[in-house]
């Protein structure tokens, strides 16, 4: 199902993207750079078939938005003040951290004991993230090693029925992706170059 995204029916869309989350389905949705793809992050079956729709390597473990800093509790027991320093500064927008993941996390959004997140900028990824209450993966929309969508038609063209909710919202701003900062050592590494130079 493709929903066309308006002022009017922001708040209904929403709702119904939060009810397929919770049902165990998958959103597409448009976030500040590329469109994303959720499932909510504690339905391993959800996690699972994303993993297989994109043929993402096992290895690479999904990235979560989340709409509010409470949320972390949910994913990580240890909040430094180096992730504390950095969220000040660059929260919401794209900024990825990687924290220690909590015990018992799924390892589609854990490995290596860390698990990713942000709280995304200005976008319909935050309105949905700040709404759902809980953290929902923001995997890029494209099969892996293809370009990531711009647009619902791309996604649409990518994965066709397969995704259970495609939230068109027009054109997004592309560009680079998120940076991802590591801030479970000593002192936070970069472990990718994007958008916000740190």
């Amino acid at each position: 199902m493709i929903i066309k995204l308006t002022d009017e029916n922001l708040g209904e869309t929403i709702n119904k993207a939060i009810a397929v989350l919770k049902s165990g389905g998958i959103v597409a949705y448009p976030t500040e750079t590329f469109y994303g793809l959720g499932a909510k992050y504690d339905i391993d079956s959800a996690l699972k078939r994303l993993y297989e729709i994109k043929n993402r390597p096992q290895e690479k473990a999904m990235p979560l938005i989340i709409g509010s800093r409470e949320e972390l509790f949910l994913i990580t027991d240890s909040v430094n003040k180096s992730a504390m320093d950095l969220m000040d500064r660059f929260w919401p927008g794209p900024l990825t951290i990687l924290f220690r993941a909590r015990p018992g996390l799924s390892e589609y959004i854990s490995s290596e004991n860390k698990v990713a997140v942000r709280i995304p900028g200005e976008s319909f990824a935050l309105r949905l993230a700040i709404a759902a209450g809980f953290p929902i993966t923001s995997t890029s929309a494209n099969i892996s090693g293809m370009p990531p969508a711009d647009n619902a038609s791309m996604v649409s063209d990518y994965f066709g029925e397969v995704i259970d909710l495609i939230i068109d919202g027009g054109k997004t701003n592309g560009g680079l992706p998120s940076t991802i900062v590591d801030v479970t050592g000593d002192m936070p590494k970069i472990i990718r170059h994007g958008l916000i130079d740190i």
